[in-house]
């Protein structure tokens, strides 16, 4: 008796995080992972050209400068939720594909990510020494940014003509649809023990990937809605006791400190991962970054209204600085190497577009607890 079975669940080539607020959930429709992550860096591009373009808007005479404001703020609200919803998508996509492969492919996309943060903070203290005006220095930033993501579409469409990754499964039909399997006699003897153990585990649990790896899932949005909480929210307005208004100490000791430690510890697991995937150690280090918190808003952070300063010296504060960035870097992307290898190999994929919407989700509660980690100093 033909029973159809499909075990063809749309939610590995599908999951998605078009914002943290997103819920990802199977759909009916399929987007090629080309479309997704080309689509995705076209519309950023277009979102930055247009906000390069609005910088050099003229807002003279002055009774057009309100209207002008209005549309400008309107028009950029609408354009940065675009830019931070294909964001996620891509970013979600490119876990995804890192997921189906070894492990160390993925400290390059935690450590590219850290190289950005190097480079912004980088331009912005050569915006500062070169002292050009506001204007210029911002679309200069945007120039910047589309030339950037016009080599990532130039290097997307090369990449796959010059390797051929031998890691990437081929697809199976046998797992795609078992409908055949089960009308067609040797085709099911072709199968493999291993393969049926597969198919048996996810015709039985067809949405497992999310309880393999929800505490490496929820580690990594604990790890950033700590760093995120902290940072910039509290550590950009700690005053130097050394150089009495240096325009140059948030720069460097708060925001290219944190990115080249944070760079860092994410290059680091390039050559070396621990503890283990499965160690209490690794959940036990990043929730004793919350000590972190505490450390910051004892610090000589200006105005404050309700805690004493204990670390008046600016060496506490970088010394802190540096622990804490690195300590990001390094346990944010051991989570994000190990979730797609706690999981069946055709749940990779899956797994690893959660891990991104779990790392999103963590940048947002951290966003949120920021508000509330200030107004206590």
């Amino acid at each position: 008796m033909h029973m159809p079975m499909s075990v063809s669940v749309s939610w590995p080539r599908h999951i998605q995080t078009a914002d943290w607020s997103t819920s990802s959930f199977p759909s009916p429709v399929r987007v090629s992972q080309r479309l997704r992550v080309m689509g995705s860096l076209f519309v950023i591009m277009l979102v930055f050209i247009i906000t390069a373009v609005l910088v050099k808007v003229p807002l003279e005479p002055f009774h057009f400068f309100l209207s002008t404001m209005v549309k400008i703020v309107i028009i950029n609200c609408d354009l940065w939720a675009i830019l931070q919803a294909f964001g996620a998508v891509l970013q979600g996509s490119l876990f995804g594909m890192a997921g189906l492969l070894p492990a160390s492919y993925t400290t390059p996309i935690m450590s590219g990510q850290g190289l950005a943060g190097t480079f912004a903070a980088f331009a912005m203290i050569c915006a500062i020494a070169s002292g050009s005006e506001l204007q210029d220095a911002a679309f200069g930033y945007f120039i910047t940014a589309c030339v950037v993501i016009s080599l990532s579409i130039l290097s997307y469409i090369l990449l796959p003509k010059l390797v051929r990754c031998p890691f990437i499964p081929s697809p199976r039909p046998e797992i795609q649809n078992i409908d055949h399997c089960s009308t067609s006699p040797s085709h099911s003897r072709q199968l493999s023990a291993s393969l049926r153990n597969q198919i048996s585990q996810t015709l039985v649990h067809p949405q497992l990937a999310p309880f393999k790896i929800w505490i490496l899932a929820l580690s990594v949005c604990f790890t950033f809605t700590v760093t995120i909480g902290t940072f910039p929210a509290v550590t950009a307005d700690t005053k130097s006791t050394l150089s009495d208004g240096d325009q140059y100490f948030i720069p460097v000791s708060c925001f290219l400190l944190f990115n080249l430690c944070d760079w860092g510890g994410r290059s680091l697991t390039a050559i070396l991962m621990w503890p283990g995937k499965d160690s209490v150690i690794l959940p036990a280090s990043i929730g004793c970054r919350l000590v972190f918190i505490p450390l910051f808003m004892l610090c000589n952070v200006h105005p404050r209204a309700h805690l004493p300063v204990v670390f008046h010296h600016d060496c506490f504060f970088i010394l802190f600085m540096i622990l804490f960035a690195f300590s990001n870097g390094y346990l944010a992307s051991l989570c994000m190497c190990y979730g797609p290898k706690n999981v069946l190999p055709h749940e990779a994929e899956t797994a690893g577009a959660i891990m991104a919407f779990f790392l999103s989700l963590g940048l947002a509660l951290g966003a949120a607890l920021s508000f509330l980690i200030r107004i206590l100093v």
